[in-house]
């Protein structure tokens, strides 16, 4: 078994390295992961400058590009050898609901399914615990799971772990993606030569939390475990747009 794992928050954070611990046994090991913290990637490719690889150590690279940068690169021509799963994480925050329209650990993971290879994105809720090292014992039963009984190769599992020690983790629930409210407003503030500069506001609560929902699941315990796909079509609307635009109906 050959894995691939990479992230977003770059190829030293400690949630990369407690993955790698915490999976070693199961196969032989390469990490391609940004030499940077790359969170809010998204999808986006490099495209207007070319990507440099540099080794770490004995089969850990980094790559001065995004987290779908290092997976396409690992995939499509850097690594000699065809991988067999791909896993992304464990990311320092939560990727829950709207959040992984923007988050760079997914991003790996889609880049992996588009390129035909099962995937799992790992993220931490992380509460001011930084329970990495129950995170990783989660990680691996669920890899070892997916290994014994395969899942369908669409799939990607986007799995939230909650901040606490593992044996005050309640169990495993298959969610739905929940919502956010609107994020804080943007931050303005000022460089040292008095120029304005602004950060990004912090992300909103829960909005769609109820019950189902990964916001839920963490709220209560629980290891979120979401299905994602990518077809992004709204299948519903498609009448009502043919009827909208005057068209015939769909074929």
């Amino acid at each position: 078994m050959r894995i691939l794992l990479s992230n977003d928050d770059g190829y030293q954070a400690e949630g990369l390295r407690e993955l790698a611990r915490s999976v070693a046994t199961l196969g032989s090991l390469t990490v391609v992961a940004p030499d940077r913290n790359r969170s809010g990637a998204s999808n986006s490719l490099t495209l207007e400058t070319p990507l440099r690889v540099h080794s770490a150590e004995p089969n850990w690279y980094y790559v001065n590009g995004t987290p779908t940068d290092c997976v396409h690169l690992a995939i499509s021509g850097l690594l000699d050898q065809p991988q067999d799963l791909v896993l992304s994480g464990i990311n320092d925050g939560a990727n829950l609901g709207d959040d992984v329209l923007y988050s760079g650990t997914v991003a790996a993971a889609v880049e992996a399914r588009h390129l035909g290879l099962p995937t799992i994105a790992f993220s931490l809720c992380v509460q001011g615990g930084r329970h990495f090292a129950a995170a990783g014992r989660v990680a691996r039963e669920i890899v070892e799971k997916l290994l014994i009984k395969p899942l369908p190769s669409a799939l990607i599992l986007n799995v939230n772990i909650p901040d606490r020690p593992y044996e005050d983790i309640v169990g495993w629930a298959a969610t739905r993606l929940g919502a956010r409210h609107r994020a804080a407003p943007t931050v303005k503030a000022h460089d040292p030569r008095g120029r304005p500069v602004y950060w990004v506001g912090a992300s909103g609560e829960g909005a769609d939390a109820g019950t189902g929902t990964d916001f839920d699941a963490i709220d209560k315990g629980y290891v979120s475990i979401t299905p994602l796909q990518i077809d992004m079509t709204r299948y519903q609307a498609l009448s009502a747009l043919t009827d909208w635009i005057g068209g015939s109906a769909p074929l």
